[in-house]
């Protein structure tokens, strides 16, 4: 038993004096690496244009932002030349009737109250004149909703899909490429010179003068696409899409938000939308393109179809 203790103490103490000299070797050399060829992608984020105050964003003002649309402009139009008019003389005759009619019909002033009941001629005269406004202002107002809702044939079309909180654009029927526009923090929005809480990293671009169609939807609760400069707002349901549309003949940077109330974030969620010229924006699209590995199909000629060759009449036979 001695023995056999002597034994594995030797073994130990060899082990233990192999140990050092383990640690001191050189760990064995990696396989080399073979270098991967890169290719050089431009950056498909167009020149970010400056907002310009009072056009494309809030600014404090009472009434409705400046309409770059000729659907904003006709409903801007209703607005302040038929609907705002219209409430303010209505506003103003009821508050005079109802002043004149506690003077002149004070208990003072009659001692003796009167026994009519009936007034044929007043009667049809406060059931006609509102029947007759409410008619003015549905001819204008269908004619608005028929154009909001019949939008011409559409230029491009960009699917726009709200998260919380967030917002993820698809251009369907340009190679099908997508991004996520994530609203700008205070230090990055002063770095750009844009306006605080409106401004996204990556803006939805469309080429000025084209007919954009936006179809929109939601991943997880309602959420609402709105940019009041274009007469815009239109509900992102999940499980459903709906359809909206506008046309901006003016370069410049337009600001829109969710406008439903969608958590927490609701506020945090906003929209900005670029308008280029079509040279610009072709470009962008080209590197966008690139940036995503979408190789457009290249057509291939025709191959020329050879001449029929007629087969030579057969020699008459001999008499």
């Amino acid at each position: 038993m001695m023995r056999i203790f002597q034994r594995l103490s030797i073994c130990l103490l060899l082990s233990l004096s192999a140990l050092p000299a383990m640690a001191q070797s050189d760990p064995p050399a990696a396989a080399p690496v073979a270098a991967v060829a890169t290719t050089d992608v431009p950056a498909s984020v167009p020149a970010m244009t400056k907002a310009v105050p009072g056009i494309g964003q809030p600014d404090g003002r009472i009434g409705l932002q400046t309409q770059v649309t000729a659907l904003g402009q006709e409903a801007q139009t209703l607005t302040d030349s038929i609907l705002n008019p219209l409430m303010a003389a209505v506003a103003i005759f009821v508050l005079a009737l109802l002043g004149y009619t506690v003077f002149r019909f004070r208990a003072g002033a009659n001692p003796v109250p009167s026994k009519t009941t009936h007034n044929t001629t007043i009667e049809v005269v406060w059931t006609l004149i509102p029947v007759l406004i409410l008619v003015g202002i549905a001819v204008p107002s269908f004619r608005l909703l028929a154009n909001q809702y019949d939008p011409p044939k559409a230029d491009l079309t960009i699917k726009a899909t709200g998260h919380q909180w967030y917002w993820e654009y698809e251009y369907q029927d340009q190679g099908g490429f997508s991004f996520d526009s994530v609203m700008l923090t205070d230090a990055e929005s002063a770095t750009r010179g844009s306006p605080k809480l409106l401004d996204v990293d990556n803006r939805i671009v469309v080429p000025a003068g084209a007919t954009v169609k936006i179809l929109t939807t939601a991943a997880d609760v309602i959420h609402s696409f709105a940019i009041p400069a274009f007469w815009v707002k239109m509900d992102a349901v999940p499980g459903r899409t709906n359809e909206t549309w506008f046309k901006v003949d003016k370069p410049g940077v337009y600001f829109g938000q969710c406008s439903e109330l969608c958590g927490t974030k609701h506020g945090f969620m906003p929209i900005a939308v670029e308008v280029l010229p079509r040279a610009q924006f072709d470009a962008w699209v080209a590197a966008k393109k690139k940036e995503n590995g979408i190789v457009e199909p290249v057509a291939t000629a025709a191959a020329p179809v050879a001449p029929a060759v007629t087969a030579a009449p057969a020699p008459a036979p001999a008499a």
